[in-house]
This record gives C-alpha cells, structure tokens and sequence, in this order.
C-alpha cells in the first residue's frame, strides 16, 4: 500500500511507475495527482499524472508553462487543430480563457486493469508529442509564422 493518499490501485500503480522509473514528483495535497517536471529536446514544462480510482481513469498531462496571449489564441488554435488531426493516442487542448495548452493522454480500465506499461506508454508518448509540437507552437506565437507552414515544418508536409 502507497503511503500516499489514494489507496486504490490505479493511484497505487501511478506512483509505482514513476517511482520505479527515476522521476522526480509531489503529490499535490491529498488529492491523487502527482506533478513533475520534464525536460526534452526543444524545451521543458510541467507534468501531472491523475489517477481517478472511481471512474477507473489514468490521465498524464504536460502543460506549457507560458500561456498564449490572447491575441495569438486563435492562430495556435488552428495550429492545434491541424496537429491533432490524425492523432490517435492523446490530443492538444488549450483553455481560451487564460491560453493554457496541454497535450492529454488517458485511459479508461473499467473492467480490466492498469499496467505499468499501460502507464509507461501514455506517459512517453505524451511528452514526446509535447517535444516535438512544442516548436511549431512557440512559431506561431511569438515568430508569427501561420500555423499550415508550423505544422508543414514538424510534420514534413
């Protein structure tokens, strides 16, 4: 048993993994979500992992740290849009209200149960997503580059 709030097994395997594989993670107060910070090869950002035992759901999510200003909202928006388009595990969302962007990864076990690579699988490809739209995001918005040549530059269209 975790000596973590939770106590139910997708909580209990949640902070197995990210024990078991080297990250560093708090617990936010007694709820079941962990934040960590992750570095890649084109920037860093933060990391929270929920566990939702009684709806038997996993969510990793890596959020940017800078907010998009308003006046940039509606070309990431595009740009989002066109990089979720074939997407088929996770997706990029953005809050219009304060411009927050993540990219989601999650899995609903209702009737199975949650693996560590299960786990591993979301989590990684979660933030390799991140790493590798990250750029095309930062285009947009602060060299105003429209977002069909962002996303032709990452995608190789």
């Amino acid at each position: 048993m975790s000596p973590f709030f939770g106590g139910g097994s997708i909580f209990d395997t949640m902070v197995q993994f990210f024990r078991d594989d080297d990250w560093r993670f708090q617990q936010l107060g007694d709820r079941p979500i962990l934040r960590m910070g992750f570095r890649g090869n084109n920037g860093s950002w933060q990391c929270f992992a929920q566990a939702k035992d009684a709806q038997q759901q996993f969510i990793f999510y890596s959020v940017l740290e800078t907010n998009v200003p308003p006046d940039k909202r509606q070309a990431v928006a595009e740009f989002l849009t066109r990089a979720n388009y074939g997407l088929i595990i996770g997706n990029f969302e953005m809050d219009f209200s304060d411009g927050e962007v993540r990219y989601k990864t999650s899995v609903d076990v209702e009737g199975g149960q949650l693996t560590l690579q299960m786990i591993k699988t979301l989590v990684y490809l979660n933030v390799l997503m991140m790493d590798k739209y990250l750029p095309g995001i930062m285009s947009v918005i602060y060299a105003d580059v429209p977002p069909a040549e962002a996303i032709a530059r990452i995608e190789g269209g």
